[in-house]
């Protein structure tokens, strides 16, 4: 704590630095505000940006010429005569610079290319409008190197919200904000054979894509600047602040069921098979050439808010998307993507209290209502055959509830330092109602759908943050400290009794073993020569498919973090810049952390700098890898069994000898370059992670010993360390010709993650974490994968083509068989034509030439239940779409 304390007077003797000040607001030349505009006084290197006020302050010797420049705006040059100076730039031609970022650093004069370390910019409008991609994950997913995300099904909640992970690392490992705020969790974790098994993380889906201006990916270790959870990185979403502009889309599409492969005579969902989706599941319908129709309708319209740059930006988004159903084996006939209905509302505002001070506010509210199949009973004692006459197939669904606001007051102290001040809440609440299924004990009795209860995540986090840069200590000095102080809960409720409950053969809940008894059902595989083959079989309670939360999974439970952090910025000289941050960190549940970060860039030549970072990180274990707790049924290779996931602080979990969950620990490092050559940009960067006591879901322990009704146990632990090596890559180049624009951009990344350690201790390893847990961990991202994107427009005509190379993914079946998904290209065409000044149609296909992943044997043990994995591009086949924007 001393030092951190020296670190705060430090900062604060800073303020005896006296400057003199110009001032002054950068508008267009239609009234609207311009942020991030480059100001630098003529012939140094003094500069300063405009902030999201359009305002900007700056301290020049008399007589100065300021140079104002802006993407897109000619540039102005103004006699620096009087104390106040506004200007007004106009968007003809003029000289392009490289956008600004607010992620990876605090200075507000720090641009993508002259960053310390690898940052993505993406514009959403231009890859919104140049592609058919409806949610926030899979846009990313084929345009930023490191991100990788897909549909999962057979994953009970992972269904409905889809982990994604960046550099091959876990979903939680991964810090979203939304205009630099900290964004909150998903309630859900992961505990199916999906992407971040055993993982929780954010739902980036619950943003709608038409609020959002851009997205900053930061590509390297930032928990000493941001806190938890940014141990891959930082994803910082920037929503829209345009006024007097209604923009936004409807858009219509499906995929082609046609599935690749060859299959066995009567497959789910093969011509002549499909799947009913109006009857219980188990029976077959009309045939279809397409399913998974998809509607999008999207708007956004902003207004402005008196006459200094104030604005309110509002966004609608609705989304109703169809199933997908793709060939699955017997026990898995509705394997396939979810239905989603879902409807958005985002606002983004900030109104000017005085020159220098600015209120702001921003959050929304996500819905969704999806549905999706679970595994089929076909018979036994889950099947009542008078109501599912030779089985049924349950299907879960669920209500998603995402709210979020952040408010907070910006200004500008006379002496320069920009004080922010702001408190942002967010909940998400995760229920579960399980259809067109059977409490098996009840028999005929039984309703047909539940209740089944869910769970809720809850974050405050009030933010004091101070910055300031000063242009005359050195070629430039950014100085920034701060508090954070953050209060999460998490909560599990109950669903309705028959969810949960086993009945006896009077239809009254089993509270009394000893003498009560559930009704049974003839063995059909009983063999008297077995003494461990039962004449019986007991029906089983609770809802099929999901069983539904009892009173005694109930949660409630909360905690607090307190977080002091500060960083520096040093130009030490106009080519050399250094970047320092440390912050501190305290839980009231399991201790404190002391992180910290070092960057450096070097400008070689005119054209090109060198880069590079080394940090140390931390996640604290979430709230719902501590609390989790649910009885379940998993399907496996050998039918059925009932399995408790026991929390960490259950006897159950500590009779087995695991510990108290504690922090993940990280060390991250980088190494690049950026280089600049007119119309030609490039970004290479090499990284190294290791990650030492990941937190991971174990395998099945036996647990038929602990009489608890349950066959197996399973818990999360700090199991593992990891290490990744990788290399990100960005080369981009446009050029016009006249009425034509040409623009090319290859992205890619070489991932590699090693298993170094598994802290199994005393207990079995193949158990503990074995083989196929294990390949689910490397296989979190692919090896590598490489994008090209091409891009040509021509008056009202544009086109764009991108190709998608995802290399090989091995996991590992339940038969403890290496299922291989060899390297697949996938190819992206979207046509445009502008039908008037304010109406554009565009037609197009996402994944153009029907490409799956490999189909796996005919045994059926892959984790879903269907012929191929969630892996790379997916497994629902091409898709069609066309779309009409609007721009009034």
């Amino acid at each position: 704590m001393k030092k951190i304390a020296l670190l705060f007077l430090f900062l604060n003797a800073s303020f005896l630095f006296a400057q003199k000040e110009i001032s002054g607001l950068v508008k267009d030349n239609t009234g609207t505000i311009l942020p991030g505009v480059n100001i630098v006084e003529k012939g140094t290197s003094n500069g300063v940006s405009s902030d999201s006020n359009g305002t900007y302050r700056i301290n020049v010797k008399e007589g100065a010429t300021l140079v104002f420049s802006y993407v897109g705006f000619t540039t102005v040059e103004k006699l620096a005569l009087n104390s106040k100076t506004d200007i007004v730039l106009s968007p003809e031609g003029g000289q392009e610079l490289k956008e600004i970022q607010v992620v990876g650093s605090r200075n507000t004069k720090r641009t993508v290319v002259n960053s310390a370390v690898p940052i993505d910019v993406i514009n959403v409008r231009d890859v919104t409008t140049q592609s058919g991609k409806l949610e926030i994950n899979e846009l990313l997913q084929y345009v930023a190197p490191s991100f990788n995300a897909n549909k999962q099904s057979g994953s009970d909640g992972a269904d409905h919200v889809d982990p994604a992970s960046l550099r091959g690392l876990g979903p939680d490992q991964t810090l979203v904000l939304i205009n630099g705020k900290r964004r909150h969790q998903s309630s859900l974790i992961n505990i199916f054979g999906t992407r971040g098994r055993g993982n929780t993380g954010t739902d980036l889906n619950a943003i709608p894509a038409s609020s959002i201006k851009r997205i900053e990916i930061l590509r390297d270790g930032a928990a000493a600047q941001y806190g938890s959870d940014a141990i891959a990185g930082v994803i910082n979403i920037v929503l829209n602040d345009n006024v007097d502009e209604l923009t936004g889309s409807i858009t219509y599409g499906a995929f082609n069921t046609n599935a690749k492969g060859d299959f066995l005579s009567g497959t789910a969902n093969t011509d002549g098979y499909r799947l009913d989706k109006n009857g219980n599941g188990n029976s077959f319908g009309k045939n279809q050439n397409f399913d998974g129709g998809s509607l999008k309708i999207a708007a956004n319209y902003g207004v402005a808010l008196g006459e200094k740059g104030g604005f309110a930006n509002f966004t609608a988004e609705y989304l109703n998307k169809n199933k997908t159903l793709r060939p699955g084996y017997d026990f898995r006939k509705g394997f396939g993507e979810a239905e989603i209905q879902g409807f958005n509302f985002f606002g983004n505002m900030a109104i000017p209290v005085s020159d220098k001070t600015q209120f702001y506010a921003f959050g929304g509210r996500n819905y969704r209502d999806t549905d999706a199949y679970a595994f089929t009973r076909n018979g036994g004692e889950r099947v009542v055959e008078s109501i599912y006459p030779g089985g049924y197939t349950p299907r879960i669904t669920s209500n998603i509830l995402d709210n979020s606001l952040a408010a907070g007051f910006r200004t500008e102290t006379a002496s320069g330092w920009k004080i922010d001040i702001s408190n942002t809440y967010g909940k998400n609440l995760f229920h579960y109602f399980i259809k067109g299924t059977i409490n098996a004990s009840l028999e005929a009795a039984s309703p047909l759908e539940f209740d089944a209860g869910g769970h809720s995540l809850s974050q405050n986090t009030m933010n004091f943050d101070f910055s300031k840069n000063y242009s005359s200590v050195l070629n430039g000095m950014n100085l920034a400290f701060g508090a954070e102080f953050r209060t999460e809960k998490f909560e599990i409720f109950a669903g309705e009794e028959g969810s949960y409950t086993t009945y006896d053969t009077n239809g009254r809940p089993i509270t009394d073993p000893a003498n009560q008894s559930a009704p049974t059902i003839p063995n059909p595989d009983y063999d008297p020569s077995d003494p461990d083959s039962p004449a019986v079989l007991s029906r089983p309670g609770g809802s099929q498919g999901f069983p539904g939360y009892s009173p005694a999974n109930e949660v409630d439970k909360s905690r607090t973090n307190l977080s002091l952090y500060t960083d520096a910025e040093f130009d030490v000289t106009d080519s050399f810049l250094v970047s320092t941050a440390v912050r501190f960190e305290n839980y009231s549940d399991f201790g404190s952390t002391l992180n910290g970060k070092l960057a450096a860039r070097l400008k070689a030549t005119k054209n090109i700098n060198f880069r590079g970072s080394i940090s140390t990180g931390f996640r604290a274990p979430s709230l719902a890898q501590i609390y989790y707790n649910l009885r379940f049924t998993n399907f496996n290779a050998g039918g059925a069994v009932e399995v408790i996931l026991s929390p960490n602080n259950s006897p159950v979990t500590k009779a087995f000898g695991i510990q108290k969950l504690n922090e993940e620990k990280a060390v991250n490092a980088s190494l690049g370059f950026t280089s600049s050559f007119g119309d030609f940009t490039a970004t290479v960067d090499g990284y190294y992670i290791k990650v030492k006591d990941r937190i991971v879901l174990t395998g099945y322990f036996d647990a038929s010993t602990l009489n608890i009704g349950v066959s197996e146990a399973q818990f999360f632990t700090n199991g593992v360390d990891t290490r990744t090596a990788g290399l990100d890559m960005v080369f981009a180049w446009k050029k016009s010709f006249g009425d034509s624009k040409f623009g090319a951009t290859l992205v890619g990344n070489i991932n590699d993650m090693k298993i170094d350690n598994v802290k199994n201790k005393n207990l079995d390893e193949g158990t503990f974490f074995g083989k196929r847990e294990k390949a689910f961990l490397l296989a979190s991202a692919p090896k590598s994968k490489f994008g090209l994107n091409l891009n040509y427009s021509k008056n009202k005509f544009d086109a764009g083509l991108a190709f998608t190379h995802f290399s090989k993914v091995v996991l590992v079946d339940y038969a403890d068989e290496d299922d291989v998904y060899n390297a697949k290209t996938v190819t992206d065409l979207t046509l445009g034509y502008k039908l008037s000044k304010n109406l554009k149609l565009s037609v197009g296909s996402n994944n153009l030439f029907n490409i799956y992943p490999d189909k796996q044997d005919e045994q059926g043990n892959t984790e879903a239940g269907g012929y191929w994995d969630a892996v790379q591009m997916g497994f629902s086949g091409a898709y069609y779409y066309a779309r009409l924007g609007f721009n009034f």
